[in-house]
């Protein structure tokens, strides 16, 4: 990723959000991939290392994304909507969505993917502007800003709802993962 995006991001100040946090969070993976995977916002252990997804929810999405053969170091880009954590891992306020988008959107730019993976809901509504619930969204294509775009279940809900039975939301979110897999082959 440039310095710039790295030097404008840990230098931001557009919210309340950067008083409170330890690092921000901007991206890990492949900054050259089709792929580019966007989360709500950084948890605990985001904030305290600077990666996004590296905590329990990071290692279940990892897990996933491996089962379905993504290689994680090189076939994606990981980032979140917000770049510093809400107090306590509550969800991004409208505000702060908004004071992060620029950076959101510089990061599109850069690393222009093919095929966009949304993590939950928060995702959804950052990039889509959609609210509604993931049950009726995950799983069905969407197209923004000619890319093809995928709702998923956010990793911290499958971690809360475990059970790998068919068509439980873990097999669901597999066949989700599955899918972008399979239409970026098609490329």
């Amino acid at each position: 990723m440039t310095a710039e995006l790295l030097q404008g991001c840990s230098t931001c100040t557009a919210c309340a959000l950067a008083y409170t946090r330890q690092m921000v969070v901007i991206a890990r993976g492949n900054p050259n991939a089709e792929l580019m995977l966007i989360g709500e916002a950084p948890g605990a252990r985001e904030d305290a290392t600077g990666l996004p997804f590296v905590g329990r929810s990071g290692q279940a999405l990892d897990r996933l994304l491996s089962d379905v053969g993504f290689d994680l170091e090189r076939d994606l880009y990981v980032c979140n909507a917000v770049k510093c954590r809400p107090p306590n891992n509550r969800r991004p306020k409208r505000a702060e969505l908004a004071a992060c988008r620029p950076w959101l959107d510089r990061q599109l730019e850069l690393v222009d993917p093919d095929v966009i993976v949304l993590a939950g809901a928060t995702a959804v509504e950052a990039i889509l502007g959609i609210k509604g619930g993931m049950s009726q969204l995950r799983g069905r294509w969407q197209h923004w800003n000619q890319r093809a775009v995928m709702p998923v279940f956010h990793p911290s809900y499958l971690l809360r709802n475990p059970s790998d039975a068919p068509g439980a939301p873990l097999d669901l979110t597999r066949g989700d993962l599955s899918a972008v897999r399979r239409r970026l082959c098609e490329r």
